[in-house]
């Protein structure tokens, strides 16, 4: 008999929102250099991509048309069979609100949202429960950032009391972000994994230089992997990669002996379906 593992869906995250040209000067910001990025990496094996935008000083951004130019070129670039999810997050930048406003007027397909910035302990949960209700209306397919495992705790409780409408949800894990020098180690997913209850699919995220050994335990383990110089942008030799599909094009190859297979473009909007 053979076994079946399910398809395995890579994301792209090209550049975030902190990273300058300045700092590395092959990060890819505008809208025709993402757009250049996202085919690349579709060819190396991403079947979604992971966007934020800057404005005209490389700061980030979440101004609704700016997202509206670079999803256009993006799409010219993939065509459809690709995912496209932009960010919501803050980074200490913007408001609940700016975050909740951006995403109504824009009504994106996919869109990442983290617990700790959307869903603070003194936030209005009457307006959190009511926007969350407007996502599910709008067939928005949402994924949650998870940094901690507090934040497991915190994702478990809104879904408990009915802030977030439904059964279960997919989720990004991040590692790393919040230790020393940002340094992320496979073992790290653990506490993750023994808190997860209301999740229909979980996506892993790491930084530092051991990104791809963080990835290929996740994908032994069943969950998928969003990858690029967002969290890292050393390839697996500890050599600097020249282009964001390089790193795909490690995770696509490394997926393969950890028993997974590629997921396309559909298969990817199926993964990231909630169970409303």
């Amino acid at each position: 008999m053979t076994l079946e593992h399910p398809p395995f869906l890579i994301a792209s995250a090209p550049n975030g929102a902190r990273k300058t040209k300045t700092e590395q000067p092959n990060i890819p910001i505008t809208p025709r250099e993402v757009a250049e990025t996202a085919a690349k990496c579709k060819a190396a094996g991403a079947s979604m991509m992971h966007l934020h935008v800057r404005d005209d000083d490389q700061r980030h951004s979440l101004d609704v048309g700016r997202y509206r130019e670079m999803l256009s070129e993006v799409e010219a670039a993939v065509g459809p069979d690709m995912l496209l999810q932009v960010t919501s997050e803050a980074v200490g930048m913007f408001s609940v609100e700016d975050q909740m406003t951006m995403i109504r007027d824009l009504v994106p397909d996919a869109v990442s949202i983290a617990i700790r910035e959307m869903a603070p302990l003194d936030v209005d949960l009457n307006a959190l429960k009511s926007f969350f209700a407007f996502m599910r209306e709008a067939a928005i397919l949402p994924q949650f950032i998870l940094y901690s495992p507090d934040d497991v705790d915190r994702f478990n409780h809104l879904v408990e009391i009915g802030v977030l409408p439904g059964e279960k949800f997919p989720v990004l894990f991040v590692l790393g972000r919040y230790t020393a020098g940002q340094i992320s180690r496979p073992a790290d997913l653990l506490p993750f994994l023994g808190k997860s209850i209301y999740i229909s699919e979980w996506m892993l995220c790491a930084f530092g230089a051991f990104e791809n050994a963080c990835i290929l335990t996740g994908a032994g383990l069943g969950g998928h992997a969003r990858i690029g110089f967002e969290n890292n942008h050393l390839r697996v030799d500890g050599s600097p990669a020249s282009h964001n599909a390089e790193l795909i094009t490690q995770t696509h190859d490394g997926a393969f002996l950890m028993g997974r297979k590629i997921a396309t473009g559909e298969q990817a909007r199926k993964i990231m379906q909630p169970m409303w």
